[in-house]
């Protein structure tokens, strides 16, 4: 009877799980697949648009790269490749480093400046737009992409060092005092030893590094005011607020686009991807 009550119970676990999982797959698939089904409907409008197109068009595409917006959407989209570009490489460069300080090295404050990065993870950075646009004005820095990647960045610091910070602690001791007794410096255990070991985690910056920009909207428009300087989201807003010329479904087809690159670092990392997500909380 307690066999078959135990199996009875882990069925019930099972049964819960997946259905779960089914509808969070639902959720998370069905937008995506409407998204997609729009971009090949005829029109701008979403009122007649269906998740299977009766007379599916390129249309909307061919768009996007001929006349007026083509000038435009060329340029948000190289906009945005830029700023993920650079904010993933000096994500990875200052995050890795402020991980091994505090991981490796004892030091004065070092408890304190992790409490404050556990602090700042709590803080959404569009409540500081106002000091951020105040502080943009004052160094002459509207239009700045260069700006906007060191805010990122800075944004990318907290969240990620804690959890590259846990995949370094897991990394043995043994492995430096070794390398030191051989004559290797600090920077050298941190590039050729700790940095190889923790491709998995740092694969899991890079990815964080690289779709946070590409999906944010409330900075890029507080600091990009001209329409060469926009990003995708900013671009693409103003085609569905354009009272004379909205077209949603133009729109969906510029949002489908912007998927192509970030498939393409996930692939390139997917490897390394989930292993890294589950290792870093195994040891803080």
């Amino acid at each position: 009877m307690k066999t078959r009550s135990l199996k009875k119970q882990k069925i019930l676990r099972l049964s819960l799980t997946y259905l779960l999982l089914l509808a969070v797959t639902v959720v998370i698939v069905y937008p995506l697949l409407w998204t997609v089904g729009a971009s090949f409907n005829p029109g701008n409008s979403l009122v007649s648009t269906s998740l299977i197109p009766d007379n599916p068009t390129l249309s909307h595409y061919a768009k996007l790269f001929s006349g007026d917006n083509s000038l435009y959407y060329v340029q948000w989209y190289l906009n945005s490749l830029k700023i993920s570009v650079f904010t993933m490489v000096l994500s990875l460069i200052f995050v890795s480093m402020t991980a091994y300080s505090f991981s490796r090295f004892r030091f004065t404050g070092r408890k304190n400046g992790l409490m404050l990065f556990l602090l700042l993870q709590m803080i959404p950075q569009f409540s500081a737009l106002i000091a951020i646009f105040v502080l943009a004005q004052m160094l002459g820095l509207i239009n700045s992409h260069w700006l906007l990647i060191l805010i990122y960045v800075g944004g990318q610091i907290p969240m990620n060092t804690y959890l590259l910070k846990g995949y370094f602690d897991s990394i043995p001791l043994d492995l430096d005092e070794s390398a030191k007794i051989d004559g290797a410096s600090n920077t050298r255990i941190f590039w050729q030893i700790l940095i190889p070991l923790s491709r998995p985690m740092l694969a899991v910056v890079a990815m964080n590094g690289f779709t946070g920009p590409l999906g944010d909207f409330a900075l890029s428009s507080v600091l990009l005011r001209n329409p060469e300087y926009y990003t995708l989201p900013i671009g693409l807003y103003k085609l569905v607020t354009d009272k004379m010329g909205a077209s949603y479904t133009t729109f969906a087809a510029g949002a489908i686009l912007i998927s192509i690159p970030i498939a393409i670092v996930f692939v390139a990392l997917q490897k390394h991807f989930v292993s890294g997500l589950t290792a870093g909380g195994t040891k803080g």
